[in-house]
C-alpha cells in the first residue's frame, strides 16, 4: 500500500503562522480602506458646510455670524443665540429644518423642542462615536451645568474663532455678531481657515447655538473631564493659548478629530484640507487669522 506524505507537526505550524500573518494584513489593509473612506465622507461634509457659507455670503454680502445674540449690558450674552449653522440651513438643502426655527426667538422657545434637538448629517463626522444630542444647562459659581437641562443635537464642526479664547472679537472669521466679509479676509481666503473638527471627547459641539450662560460639562473619557465647555465653544474653536495640533487634544475648545494623524478643515475658499498632527504651530495659528498679515507657505 502506497503511504501519502503528511505534514509534520512543524510544517502544519508554519502553515498556521503564515495564515495568521495574512489574515492581520488582511485586517489592516480592510481597516485603512474603511478609515480612509471615512476621511473622505467627513471631508465631504465640509465641503458642503463650505460651500453653504460661501452661498450664503454671496446671498448677504457677508458670513454669518458666529452666532447671533444681543448683549446685557455687562456684556454677556442675552440670546436668542443661534449658530453660524443655522443660518447656512436653507444654502445646504435643510430648507425644511430652517422653515422651523424662527431666530427671533429663543432656541429653547417651546417651538423649537423639534429642530433644536434634529440631528443633521452633515455637521457630523462619521468617524466620531457622537450621541444624537447634549444637554446644556445653567452654571454653578462653581462652573459646573445645574438644572433644568436643554438638550441640543450635537455636531462635529464649529467655525474658527481665531487664535484667543472664543467670544466677542476674534481674529478669525467668526465671533459673536461677526459681519465679516471676504474682503476683510486680507490673508487671503485659500490661507484661512473656516470650520473644522471637533470630536465629542474633545468637547461638545452644537449646530444650533449659545444659551446664555450655560455650559455643558466634558463626557466620561475626556482628557478633559472635569472642565466645562461655555457659552461660544459650543459653535466656536480656537487654535491658541496651548497647543495640542490639530489633532489635539490641547483645550476642550480646539480642533480636533478621530482620524489618525490630524483634522479636516475647510477653507474660506471652500477647498477642503486635512493638517496633520506635525503641523508647525505659528503656521497653523496663522491660518486662523483673517488679517494677520503672516506668509504660508503652500508646503505647511
Amino acid at each position: 500500500m502506497t503511504r501519502r506524505p503528511a505534514f509534520t507537526l512543524i510544517e502544519l505550524l508554519v502553515v498556521i503562522a503564515i495564515i495568521a500573518v495574512l489574515i492581520g494584513l488582511l485586517v489592516a489593509a480592510v481597516q485603512k480602506v474603511r478609515d480612509a473612506a471615512v476621511r473622505t465622507q467627513c471631508q465631504n461634509n465640509l465641503k458642503q458646510v463650505g460651500l453653504a457659507v460661501l452661498l450664503y455670503h454671496d446671498g448677504h454680502k457677508q458670513f454669518p455670524p458666529g452666532y447671533a445674540s444681543a448683549v446685557a449690558a455687562n456684556g454677556d450674552d442675552a440670546g436668542p443665540g443661534w449658530g453660524w449653522a443655522a443660518f447656512v440651513l436653507p444654502y445646504a438643502e435643510a430648507s425644511a429644518l430652517n422653515g422651523q426655527i424662527d431666530r427671533t426667538k429663543s432656541i429653547t422657545d417651546p417651538a423649537h423642542a423639534g429642530p433644536r434637538v434634529t440631528v443633521v448629517n452633515f455637521f457630523r463626522c462619521p468617524a466620531d462615536q457622537l450621541p444624537p444630542t447634549i444637554p446644556v444647562g445653567p452654571l454653578t459659581p462653581a462652573g459646573l451645568p445645574t438644572g433644568t437641562q436643554t438638550d441640543l443635537a450635537a455636531a462635529n464642526y464649529p467655525a474658527v474663532y481665531g487664535v484667543t479664547e472664543p467670544g466677542v472679537d476674534g481674529d478669525g472669521v467668526f465671533s459673536r455678531n461677526s459681519t465679516t466679509r471676504i474682503a476683510d479676509v486680507s490673508d487671503g481666503t485659500s490661507s484661512t481657515l473656516l470650520v473644522g473638527e471637533r470630536h465629542y471627547q474633545l468637547g461638545p459641539t452644537t449646530w444650533v447655538g449659545v444659551l446664555p450662560g450655560a455650559g455643558h460639562a466634558a463626557p466620561t473619557g475626556s482628557p478633559f473631564a472635569g472642565q466645562v465647555n461655555v457659552a461660544a465653544n459650543f459653535v466656536l474653536g480656537h487654535t491658541g493659548e496651548s497647543f495640542g495640533g490639530p489633532a489635539g487634544p490641547g483645550e476642550a475648545n480646539n480642533f480636533g478629530s478621530r482620524h489618525a494623524g490630524g483634522t479636516n478643515f475647510v477653507f474660506a475658499d471652500g477647498h477642503v484640507r486635512f493638517l496633520g498632527r506635525g503641523i508647525d504651530y505659528t503656521t497653523y495659528k496663522a491660518l486662523t487669522t483673517r488679517a494677520g498679515g503672516e506668509t504660508v507657505g503652500e508646503g505647511n
